[in-house]
This record gives C-alpha cells, sequence and structure tokens, in this order.
C-alpha cells in the first residue's frame, strides 16, 4: 500500500505534485491546520504531514496520530510542533533550513540599509508631504566594521554580501574555525571584541539556551556607541526592554528587526522609537523561497517514506539515499543484537555500549547506535522505534557509550552489543555477509556462525554429552522443524550454548519439558523481526 500524506497549510500546486510523481497518495488540505479538531480526527489515517506554520503539531494531535512517521516543515522554525512528543512517538520531524537561507540573508542586508539611511521613517514623511530632507542624516556600509554573530549558512550568506559592500566583516562563531574563517574573508573574533568594534551587529543563530538572550542589557552596554543592530534570525536572542533603553539613551543609534520575542507582536517596547525598523518575520517571504522550501519538503518527505533515508531531521540522525542502501543490513543487524539481549535481559539497564569495528565504523554511527537502542527498548514497548528509542533510554538514565576501531579478527566489520545491569554483563556480536544478509558471530565471548531466524530457541548448559541429542528428539518429538542449529563453548567441559532457528514458535510445554530435564542452565525462546 502507498504511504499516504496529508498537507495541511499552503504548498504549492508544484511541491503537491511531487509526492503525487513518486507514488505517494497525498491530501491536499491547506486550511485544516487552523482546525486542530478536526485534524486530530483525521490524522490517524496519514504516514506523513507536510505544514508550514500555521499547523500546530500538538502533543493531543499526536495522541491521534497512530501511523504517523513524519512531520515536513517547508520553513526553519519548527515551535509549533511539539518535538518531544513525537519523538516518544516515535515520529521524525523535518525541516527544511537551506530553501530560504539566500533570502533571509538578503533580508537582513536589506534591514542593515535601511536602518542606516533611515529609509521607513523618510519614505513615511515624505507620503505625509514633508520634504524633511536634512532631518535623515544616515551612514554608508562602506568601510563599516560588521560583526556577524554566528557564521552558519545563512550568515555565511551575509559575510559574503557584506565583504562585496565594502565593509570589514568580524565573526562570533564558537563553531567556526580558524581556516573556514580565512576563506570567508573574515575575522573570527569572541563576544565582546565583536561588541566593543562592531558599527552593526547582525544576528544568524537559532534560539536554544546558550543563544537565548545573547545580547542582554549587559551586553548592549558593552556595544560602541552609535552602534546599529539587525536581528532577523529568532526572537529571544535580544533583550527588547534593554534595547529600547538604550536607543532612548541614544547609545544605541538604530535598530532593525525582523522578530520579536512574542509573535505575533501586538506590542513592543520597541514600537513607534525613532530609527527602529521593524517587519513581521518576513525573512523568508518571497515567492522564491516559499517554492524552495515547499519543494524541499515534499522530497525529503517522500525520500523517507520510500527509501527511509533522513534528511534534515531535528529528532533522527540523517541518513542518505545512498547510505540508507548500503547500511539497510547493518541496521537491521543493530536491531536484532539489540532485541537479543533485549529478550534475555529483565532487570533494569544502566550502560549500553557499542563496540563497531572494521568497515562498519566508517559508517553513520548515530544511526546504528539509534536501531541497537530500539532493539533493546521493543522487548518491553513494541511500538519503539529508532526515533523514540535514545528519548526512553535518556529518561531511564541509561548511558550509551561507543567505540570505534580498525578492523582487529577475521571480518571486515562487526558490530558488538553490550548491555550492563547491575547484576552482570551481557553481550552479543554480529556482522554482515556479502550475502546480504546479518548472523550472530559471538555470544557471551563464545564464537558462533548463526544464521538469525524469525524463531529461534536459545539455550545455555555446561558442555556435557547429550545436548544435542536431547534437543534435537524434543523437537522432533513435539513436531518442531529446526531449519539451523548452531553450537559453541567456551572451552571442552565449560560454558556452552545452543542456538535453533526453528519454522514455528517452540511452545511453553516444550520450554518446561526441556527445563525438566536438568540439563539446560537456560531455555529461553526468541523472536526476531527478519522482513
Amino acid at each position: 500500500m502507498a504511504p499516504k500524506v496529508l498537507v495541511s497549510d499552503k504548498l504549492s500546486p508544484t511541491a503537491v505534485q511531487i509526492f503525487r510523481d513518486r507514488g505517494i497518495e497525498v491530501d491536499f488540505e491547506p486550511d485544516l491546520g487552523k482546525d486542530k479538531d478536526k485534524l486530530s480526527e483525521v490524522i490517524g489515517q496519514y504516514d506523513g504531514l507536510a505544514i508550514r506554520s500555521a499547523t500546530k503539531v500538538t502533543e493531543t494531535i499526536l495522541r491521534h496520530a497512530d501511523n504517523l512517521k513524519v512531520v515536513g516543515r517547508a520553513g526553519i522554525g519548527t515551535d509549533n510542533v511539539d518535538k518531544e512528543a513525537a519523538s516518544k512517538r516515535g515520529v521524525i520531524v523535518m525541516n527544511t533550513p537551506f530553501g530560504n537561507m539566500i533570502t533571509t540573508a538578503e533580508h537582513a542586508i536589506a534591514m542593515m540599509f535601511a536602518v542606516a539611511r533611515q529609509i521607513p521613517e523618510a519614505s513615511a514623511s515624505t507620503h505625509a508631504g514633508k520634504w524633511e530632507k536634512s532631518k535623515f542624516m544616515g551612514v554608508e556600509l562602506t568601510g563599516k566594521t560588521l560583526g556577524v554573530i554566528g557564521a552558519g549558512n545563512i550568515g555565511g550568506i551575509v559575510c559574503d554580501r557584506a565583504r562585496a559592500l565594502k565593509m570589514k566583516v568580524i565573526a562570533y562563531d564558537p563553531f567556526l574555525g580558524v581556516e573556514k574563517a580565512e576563506k570567508m574573508g573574515v575575522e573570527k573574533v569572541e563576544l565582546d571584541d565583536l561588541l566593543s568594534r562592531a558599527d552593526f551587529i547582525t544576528l544568524h543563530v537559532p534560539l536554544t539556551d546558550m543563544t537565548r538572550n545573547i545580547l542582554s542589557r549587559e551586553a548592549l552596554e558593552k556595544t560602541k556607541p552609535g552602534v546599529r543592530i539587525i536581528n532577523c534570525a529568532r526572537g529571544g536572542l535580544v533583550d527588547e526592554d534593554a534595547l529600547a533603553d538604550l536607543l532612548k539613551s541614544g547609545h544605541v543609534a538604530g535598530a532593525a528587526l525582523d522578530v520579536f520575542s512574542v509573535e505575533p507582536a501586538k506590542e513592543s517596547p520597541l514600537f513607534n522609537l525613532p530609527n527602529v525598523v521593524c517587519t513581521p518575520h518576513l525573512g523568508a517571504a518571497t515567492t522564491e523561497a516559499q517554492e524552495n522550501v515547499a519543494l524541499q519538503v515534499a522530497e525529503q518527505m517522500s525520500d523517507y517514506l520510500l527509501t527511509g533515508a533522513v534528511t534534515n531531521a531535528l529528532n533522527m540522525p540523517s541518513v542518505t539515499a545512498k547510505e540508507a542502501k548500503v547500511m539497510a543490513p547493518w541496521i537491521k543487524l543493530a536491531g536484532h543484537l539489540g532485541a537479543f539481549i533485549g529478550q534475555l535481559t529483565d532487570e533494569p539497564i544502566k550502560a549500553i555500549n557499542i563496540l563497531y569495528d572494521g568497515t562498519v565504523a566508517q559508517m553513520n554511527l548515530e544511526a546504528l547506535n539509534c536501531a541497537a537502542v530500539a532493539g533493546i527498548m521493543k522487548t518491553s514497548n513494541p511500538d519503539v522505534n529508532m526515533v523514540s528509542a535514545p528519548v526512553i533510554a535518556k529518561e531511564r538514565g541509561i548511558q550509551i557509550s561507543t567505540t570505534s576501531q580498525d578492523k582487529s579478527g577475521a571480518f571486515d566489520g562487526y558490530l558488538k552489543l553490550t548491555v550492563v545491569t547491575d547484576k552482570r554483563e551481557r553481550s552479543i556480536a554480529g556482522t554482515v555477509f556479502s550475502d546480504g544478509k546479518p548472523r550472530f558471530i559471538q555470544i557471551k565471548g563464545i564464537n558462533i556462525d548463526a544464521e538469525i531466524g524469525a524463531n529461534m530457541l536459545y539455550t545455555t548448559n555446561e558442555d556435557t554429552p547429550g545436548i544435542i541429542g536431547t534437543l534435537g528428539q524434543t523437537m522432533g518429538e513435539n513436531g518442531v522443524n529446526i531449519a539451523n542449529f548452531t553450537l559453541g563453548r567456551s572451552e571442552a567441559g565449560g560454558e556452552a550454548i545452543a542456538l535453533l532457528y526453528v519454522d514455528d514458535q517452540v511452545p511453553a510445554s516444550i520450554l518446561a519439558e526441556l527445563t525438566a530435564t536438568g540439563m539446560f542452565k537456560q531455555v529461553k525462546p526468541l523472536m526476531f523481526d527478519v522482513v
């Protein structure tokens, strides 16, 4: 059955057609996002939900979204999506951070020009029949120092445009390397240095705990007298009350804001102050940008629903279509390893350690981590998936660690999963053969070579004669067909294990019969999703 997507906000017809062209059934209901009750009523039948900013994807909506796998936001901001609730429900949340980069950068440059030359006030004055030529004395941008806070995608474009305007550009960004800064033609500085030197300051960072109120009253007071502030990034980055006070005092010569701490901004201490330019969050509001992000979200959602490729997800590691194809058997293996340990572990888990050896160590380890943890968690909660598993593990206080190493054995690559509880450590390793089929290669340090089937039986015992006969005879007498039989031992007379791949689930009566022989320390049926 083809995946089904609901478009609940205004998306271009071209974007909607992308879904159809990719073989996805799509319902285009551009006003549905405004009716949360109706959305709750219908959302359960959809695999994907494509939105802009009008639709609010709340915890209540998500509770009704039984089949939902992905929410795609055509744009950058996802404040209208409860990402924590989505993660717990196993729903991927995607945005489109690159479709409106140029548009937003251009708006910041336009706002900088507007505040430098007081264009909005001069326009209003002229429209009113006044000719106040001497009142609106501006400043040139050429030769001025622009301080860019956040030199990532959009900030980087602003840096490039500003250099073309013959401005000197300094940038504060903890993630900006010196070599990259040199290639960009900007000077990497600390925040206090930027504040004291910049004639114009423009912000291009997301709103996080680290960046919230980055231009606080204290920071604004450190700025160069006559500075002009531009914010086209996110509301909450600037202390608006403090900025208003410093504008009134004359320390700040002007400000241009496209975003506010509360939106829609019906009132603000900055409104009606001289040389303050305000726009209603227009950074991405161009025809080209709206079309770009719509097309991008349609492509991203289609790729995920059809191939498993994850792009620009906020709560899941990205996996390209090429990676998804190569990694599919390894992701399946990681899930099987987790499922094996999860089915054998009854006590609370304290830590999960994952070892990547050889070729697999060069793959997307974040995605493999998610698959392994999901395999473990599914034992107690079948609804867990790669998105929700890390969230649940974190809530339970489980420590997850990974180790990567070069090839160290007979296999080109393998995974080893170890779970730590208060009582014991339990480990299992596996690899993927050239036929693309995952295999178990080690359990409890004992080497084996076991094909993985939907129904299996795992036993442990001391290495004594009669085990194989007892297992075979008991299965045969009860009509259970064995597809594959794998044995392993630590040493002669030491600990031994058996792993049987059987055609059907082993009934409880047979488990009890084997246990009653007294020959086995453990008899455990296992089930794996091998589809």
